[in-house]
């Protein structure tokens, strides 16, 4: 394994024009290492490199602008760059663009757009395109709605950790979507693993699951446990079941939650 170099000797090498040296020197003054920490000299050492075309200073070079870390704030620029990268197939830089088209950020929003950009990241193994084109298919955006292809890209997103993702594979299963027969101890495993990494709405769904007894044995203890965890984080639902009364068991769905969670609803949050 090569050892690492000094601030002196990447500097060197960044003065000689060597574009990986030059990215590497911005983030040694981004991060403050080996030298005090200063934005401003970063994002003039990502320029040097991008300029050169490396994408990973691109990207880092967008990402300043999108931030206003070391350069006034301009979303135009933060495209620009982050179009460069993207185009070189810089996975990061293809979620970027995707997320600004979807959300309209520098550009006009473009849900079509985003999605082009999201697969291309996707399907490179970026695990936060994966979880956003699964909600892309989910709600319709930019694609015909089809819940199928939704639990597809939210199974990737899962097994690689992404606790969105995981919450939405788990209500899949307790309702049965997108091609998946409903079970609801699967359900239950999918909330665990999202509510453990402090997803909301997944402690939340975990604490009707025990509430209930669905996919799991009934416990109000854990049912509660999970729902404070969820309420403590302003999760409205939460809050709400933990304040009901005169419905034994204490956690059992209400009228309105039966429609949000029964067989009938449709995969995604309200």
């Amino acid at each position: 394994m090569a050892q690492a170099q000094s601030f002196g000797e990447v500097r060197r090498s960044a003065e000689q024009g060597d574009a990986i040296a030059q990215f590497q020197l911005g983030v040694m003054y981004r991060d403050g290492r080996g030298v005090p920490k200063n934005d401003a000299e970063a994002v003039r050492w990502y320029r040097k490199s991008a300029e050169q075309g490396y994408a990973e200073a691109q990207y880092f070079l967008g990402g300043a602008y999108f931030e206003g870390q070391g350069v006034p704030k301009d979303d135009a620029q933060a495209v620009r760059w982050s179009l460069k990268a993207a185009e070189q197939g810089f996975a990061s830089a293809q979620y970027s663009i995707g997320w600004m088209y979807k959300n309209g950020h520098g550009v006009a929003q473009n849900h079509r757009e985003a999605i082009k950009w999201f697969r291309k990241a996707a399907e490179q193994e970026l695990v936060t395109a994966q979880s956003i084109l699964g909600v892309m298919y989910l709600k319709g955006q930019g694609v015909p709605q089809n819940d199928a292809e939704a639990v597809k890209w939210f199974a990737k997103a899962a097994e690689r950790g992404d606790a969105e993702a995981q919450y939405r594979l788990g209500l899949a299963y307790f309702l049965g979507r997108g091609g998946i027969t409903r079970d609801d101890a699967e359900g239950v495993r999918w909330f665990r693993k999202s509510a453990e990494q402090g997803n909301a709405d997944a402690q939340n769904a975990l604490g009707v699951a025990y509430g209930e007894g669905r996919g799991v044995t009934q416990s109000n203890e854990d049912a509660e446990k999970w729902l404070r965890r969820a309420a403590e984080q302003g999760h409205a639902e939460a809050q709400s079941r933990l304040r009901e009364t005169g419905c034994p068991p204490r956690f059992c769905f209400s009228a309105k939650q039966e429609a949000k969670y029964g067989k009938q609803r449709p995969l995604q949050n309200p």
